[in-house]
């Protein structure tokens, strides 16, 4: 009787054995529907079996294996094996993160590989953009948008035939998409300057197999020019392209320069923000190999692609890439991991790379590459220092800045004024009796949002309106304190009562299509000052924008995280980036009370290189990555004691085995210890040797898993942590 071995999405690190008696080899890797506890859960087929490994009389039948669309392959099945070996995870947990919910659910997902491409036309694009409601061609043109592809072209999967699809049809709202053979004539591209010419010719001299190349080039050199270049050699040879940006606020810029470039190419999007059956219909073009650019967010690195052919990985040294719950990996790592297992190119691409990559580069682990000049502006816009110690500002502005914005109003230029703190400000307090505006489920202050006259955690969304008086003793006089960009806005409208002032945050853009909305404002010049958070550092090209100012930055210079200052620089970097990327030159204003600090000379002088060697030779000094490797263990619980006390017999457990070099430390509450009404603290694991601490953690975090702890207790490990 044959047995199949099912990862399922539970907190424990095995499989589990079922009876399947029509299961065969072809069924490994697929999606099945199995009896689990006194319900039903959904995993994958990870291996057949001839022999149980518990008394079979115990085991229970599969109840549906999904056979609509073909299974995972060997190589996909070896990729969430190496997450969940090297981060520790359970595989089926592992696997439950890498599927989109729809073939997750083993729920019947129809075969779309055999069904023909369409594409939307342009008539079909000017009626969905009519929204005509009484039309059943226009609820499936809207429902074949919403896959996340390029709109215009959207290459896309014909639904079940029926009249709406057929009305689509006859009124040219769909079209077929081009043969594989007979492409579309491609877009017309910019010339290539010759630093350009020059990194794409070295890449594709480069001998085939794998090769992990960092791309570093100052903002507005056309790193994404040269991702598009060597796309091209790859589909031209018939190869899929992976392309992963950190957020999903960047993915339509570049979906449109994507679909612009390879009108015929299969552009697949994939990230957390798509329906679900948008994503697995994304994520079955991909298996399928009918997807020949898979552009995403970190979970799209688990894309299965089996033409891949190139990984590009832009702004790699982006957080974002670390997933910071559940099985916390990071997809730019893993996308490495995934060329060698391919044998293919990966580019990580970067005007501020993580010290760890450029560490990298520097010792031979990775191949460099350098762009040094823009690709259109003739110079990096000039960096001044504006000293705030002996100045009264105006809500946070300084008179330098409000003159630098005056001017660019006068010459009709657009400026940012940059403050990574959303909301009015970040906390409303009590002159008469100390009271302040504290979260009462998180270590962390209410933040003050007067626009709808409310009071938000930015943790746990607690949310609640602005009390008229003192909830502590009455006295009417309360006062926001500090500044966000929402009293940023108010200010700079007050001063320039002429000008259009845009804001640009989470709270401005909380839907894809208001994040659009506002790009395209900008674009069209309908803003002249812009108030903006790290949404507006990277990614983006507005020709007017001429000046950058920077409120706020101190606050990183001292803080406690050893990776602060490199975040700083990174931060300031891209965002002063934004300005001067046209034929107008660009200003970048830092108000700071430290303008002789070695981070803002680096800065000024735009060498990213020398900032780099300064912080390396600090991290050597102190032992801290990329010269160790670390591990964090976390626990949370609702009382504090409770998560210390296992933390220590964690500890206790790993004293025992710890092999010679490995470090054990104390633990410790974690900064912002308590969140969503759980206390949290931490233990960190260091080794200067990756091998020995990955050793050392398979047997830690297997006899951790045999522990008895309380229901109301959780743990986490978490390798290559960022927050520590």
């Amino acid at each position: 009787m044959p047995y199949v071995r099912v990862a399922l999405p539970v907190p424990i690190p095995q499989v589990f054995d079922y009876i399947a008696e029509d299961a065969g080899e072809t069924d490994i890797g697929r999606c099945v529907r199995v009896p689990f506890g006194r319900g039903e859960k959904s995993g994958l087929i990870v291996a057949l079996s001839a022999a149980a490994e518990v008394d079979a009389a115990r085991l229970k039948p599969v109840l549906h294996i999904q056979r609509e669309v073909p299974p995972l392959p060997q190589d996909w099945l070896g990729l969430v094996d190496f997450v969940a070996r090297y981060y520790h995870a359970p595989l089926g947990e592992v696997v439950a993160l890498a599927l989109p919910p729809g073939l997750r659910r083993a729920d019947g997902v129809s075969g779309e590989d055999e069904d023909p491409l369409l594409v939307v036309s342009d008539a079909g694009w000017s009626a969905l953009q009519a929204v005509r409601r009484d039309s059943k061609a226009l609820t499936l043109l809207r429902e074949l948008a919403a896959t996340g592809a390029p709109m215009r072209r959207s290459v896309v999967r014909e639904l079940p035939q029926g009249a709406a699809v057929g009305d689509a049809l006859r009124r040219g709202w769909l079209a077929p998409a081009p043969a594989a053979g007979g492409r579309e004539r491609m877009a017309a591209a910019p010339a290539l300057t010759a630093e350009q010419s020059a990194v794409i010719g070295e890449v594709s001299a480069a001998p085939p197999g794998f090769r992990a190349w960092l791309l570093q080039g100052v903002t507005g050199s056309g790193k994404t020019e040269v991702y598009l270049r060597l796309a091209q050699q790859v589909l031209a040879g018939g190869g899929q392209v992976l392309m992963l940006v950190p957020e999903i606020a960047l993915t339509p810029q570049l979906e449109r320069r994507v679909a612009q470039r390879f009108p015929a190419a299969n552009v697949v999007s994939l990230h957390s923000a798509l329906a679900a059956g948008a994503r697995s219909r994304g994520f079955v073009q991909a298996l399928t190999g009918h997807a020949d650019i898979v552009l995403g967010t970190r979970l799209a690195v688990f894309a299965p692609l089996p033409r891949l052919g190139l990984i590009l990985v832009d702004e790699e040294h982006d957080a974002s890439y670390k997933q910071q719950e559940g099985v916390r990996y990071s997809a730019r790592d893993v996308a490495v991991w995934r060329a060698r297992q391919h044998g293919v190119s990966v580019v990580l691409g970067s005007a501020t790379p993580s010290l760890e990559s450029w560490h990298h580069a520097r010792g031979g682990r990775y191949a460099p590459l350098a762009l040094n000049q823009r690709a259109v502006a003739s110079a990096m816009p000039a960096v001044r220092c504006i000293d705030t110690r002996r100045l009264r500002l105006d809500e946070g502005l300084s008179p330098a800045l409000q003159a630098a914005v005056a001017a660019r109003l006068e010459r009709g230029e657009q400026s940012l004024v940059f403050l990574n703190r959303r909301g009015y400000a970040p906390v409303l307090s009590c002159p008469s009796c100390g009271w302040i505006s504290r979260c009462p489920h998180c270590s962390a202050n209410l933040v003050v949002h007067l626009a709808d006259r409310r009071l938000r955690c930015h943790h746990c969304g607690c949310d609640g309106p602005i009390p008229h008086a003192c909830p502590s003793c009455g006295d009417q006089d309360i006062r926001p304190f500090g500044r966000g960009t929402q009293r940023i806005e108010a200010r700079l409208a007050e001063l320039f009562p002429r000008a259009r002032v845009l804001r640009v945050d989470r709270d401005a853009a909380r839907t894809r299509a208001q994040w659009e909305s506002l790009l395209a404002t900008i674009a069209d010049g309908g803003a002249d000052i812009l108030v903006g958070t790290q949404m507006m550092a990277k990614g983006h090209d507005f020709p007017q924008l001429t000046l950058v100012g920077v409120i706020g930055a101190d606050a990183s210079l001292h803080a406690a995280d050893f990776r602060a200052p490199e975040r700083l620089f990174q931060q300031l970097m891209q965002v002063g980036g934004r300005a001067g990327r046209g034929v107008l030159p660009g200003e970048v204003l830092i108000q700071t009370e430290y303008p002789a600090h070695p981070l803002y000379q680096h800065l000024a002088r735009h060498d990213f290189d020398a900032f780099a060697r300064m912080a390396l030779q600090e991290r050597r000094a102190a032992g801290f990555p990329p010269f160790t490797h670390q591990a964090m263990l976390r626990a949370d619980a609702p009382a504090l004691d409770d998560a210390v006390e296992f933390l220590r017999h964690a500890r206790r457990l790993a004293e025992e085995r710890a092999p010679a070099g490995l470090r054990l430390y104390d633990p410790v509450p974690m900064r912002l210890t308590r969140l969503a009404r759980r206390e949290r603290a931490q233990l960190l694991v260091e080794a200067d040797h990756r091998g020995p601490l990955q050793t050392f953690l398979a047997d830690w975090v297997a006899l951790l898993y045999r522990q008895r702890t309380a229901r109301e207790l959780r743990w986490q490990i978490d390798v290559d942590p960022l927050d520590v």
